[in-house]
């Protein structure tokens, strides 16, 4: 029998929406003052309700950007972080996925050894080998470049081990049908290993997408034009500055447009990355 608790089902909702107001306040306050004047902060507080400037401070920041910052545009910086996280995301995606195929596959010797040794990697993230990996970088003259943004960062430990996990549980007749019916290798990987695997795909997709997108030390580092400047480094910059006061209205239209792209991937990825995440089998 099913206990009816009024109390209770009201109580949980109340800490639901009040968990979700908490998440959400932060988001609503730089909006709102994405959309007023510079010098509505200068009284040390922030407006509450919308103003009458936010066309105005988005046209801004598209086009021109901030002058007094030193930098560009921000659909500049949006499209430098949009390259640099889709090449992140799609090259872990397509080198673990090859990596996994060939440990779980291929019988070759040392083949243990190879996995653990790329498992082993994952303590040593960028931060950690940073002023090595800055020193090849720049003997390969890949500063200011799309390739020094995105390269370093493509190797994945974990994204290969999540598909080792994954190729381990297919079944082992799926491979030996596909070798009866004549398939090789490269033909069983694509047309049946990755139907198979389009939630863990999606959901690893998703994960790496908003990684790439969030990066900030190493775009530091390695790109000293602003040609190269992503949306992260921009806004930083742009709230950094020594001889006046922010202008927390450009700062906050920016930090809303740099949202929007990862919330849009989560959004349209929604359905399979929930499944690749809860499925029972994975």
């Amino acid at each position: 029998m099913i206990e009816n608790r009024p109390l209770l089902k009201l109580t949980a909702h109340l800490v639901l929406i009040a968990g979700v107001a908490l998440v959400a306040f932060p988001v609503y306050l730089a909006i709102i003052a994405s959309t007023h004047g510079p010098t509505d902060f200068m009284s040390g507080i922030i407006p509450l309700l919308p103003g009458p400037h936010a066309v105005e401070n988005y046209r801004q920041v598209l086009s021109s950007g901030v002058s007094t910052s030193g930098i560009p545009p921000i659909s500049l910086m949006m499209t430098n972080s949009l390259i640099m996280a889709l090449t992140i995301a799609i090259g872990k995606i397509v080198i673990s996925l090859l990596s996994a195929f060939a440990i779980v596959y291929f019988r070759f010797p040392f083949r243990a050894l190879a996995f653990w040794a790329i498992f082993v990697t994952l303590m040593l993230p960028v931060e950690v080998r940073i002023v090595p990996t800055f020193q090849v970088v720049a003997n390969l003259g890949m500063l200011n470049s799309y390739a020094g943004l995105s390269i370093p960062l493509i190797a994945s430990a974990t994204a290969t081990f999540l598909f080792r996990q994954f190729f381990l549980t297919v079944p082992d007749e799926l491979m030996e049908a596909a070798r009866v019916d004549g398939a090789g290798p490269m033909k069983f990987f694509f047309d049946i290993l990755l139907p198979l695997s389009r939630t863990n795909i999606a959901a690893l997709f998703v994960i790496l997408f908003i990684y790439g997108w969030n990066q900030y030390l190493w775009p530091l580092l390695i790109t000293t034009s602003s040609d190269y400047y992503t949306v992260v480094m921009g806004i930083k910059r742009m709230a950094d500055v020594a001889d006046s006061y922010p202008q927390w209205n450009t700062v906050m239209a920016t930090v809303v447009l740099a949202m929007l792209p990862p919330v849009l991937v989560v959004i349209c990825m929604q359905r399979l990355f929930v499944k690749g995440l809860v499925e029972t089998e994975k």
